[in-house]
């Protein structure tokens, strides 16, 4: 027992030290940080050679290594977050409230149909300077909008079209092509 709870313990080294690295400070960089962590993994790979280590390291270089390029930034931008997780609340409580509202599991159509900015909108509504700030919109940006929701809604009308009766839109395109085409 208690050389499964050492080995645990020798396994949790490699992320307290990751941790206290990526652990934000005023004298930190992105550069600082990212050279801690090529080090970190350095001794990482160096250190855990063992046969039985080897899951675990290579878990650890290639969860890290698909981070990489983004996990710097907050460093050097303070208005960044380290984590994105008030991010995905916020996903999660637009989605939850969708399914509320529609019954429906996915909310791919609704996204599709309303545009991407669709989750953006009950937030909108919150804020109290948004009939201000709608004043600002011109004329012609809210035609060019609304024209790309009009394109963004005839997209998905033939989509659904298509999917409810495939020989139906088919036969229907063949005419209207055959309508284009001038007879010689």
């Amino acid at each position: 027992m208690a050389s499964a709870y050492r080995e645990v313990c020798r396994w949790m080294e490699p992320i307290r030290r990751i941790a206290a690295a990526l652990e934000p400070a005023e004298q930190k960089t992105s550069d600082t940080v990212r050279e801690k962590m090529t080090q970190i993994l350095e001794w990482l790979q160096s250190t855990y050679d063992q046969h039985t280590d080897a899951p675990m390291v290579k878990n650890v270089v290639s969860y890290t290594k698909g981070f990489w390029k983004g996990l710097f930034a907050c460093y050097d931008h303070k208005y960044l977050p380290r984590t994105n997780n008030d991010h995905e609340r916020f996903f999660r409580q637009t989605k939850t409230r969708h399914r509320r509202m529609t019954g429906r599991r996915s909310w791919n159509e609704y996204i599709l149909r309303n545009g991407e900015y669709v989750v953006l909108v009950d937030d909108a509504l919150k804020q109290p300077d948004l009939p201000a700030r709608l004043c600002l919109v011109s004329y012609a940006a809210y035609k060019q909008q609304r024209q790309q929701w009009r394109n963004r809604l005839t997209e998905s009308v033939l989509r659904r079209r298509f999917r409810r009766n495939p020989l139906a839109y088919l036969k229907e395109l063949e005419a209207k092509h055959s309508a284009l085409v001038i007879p010689s």
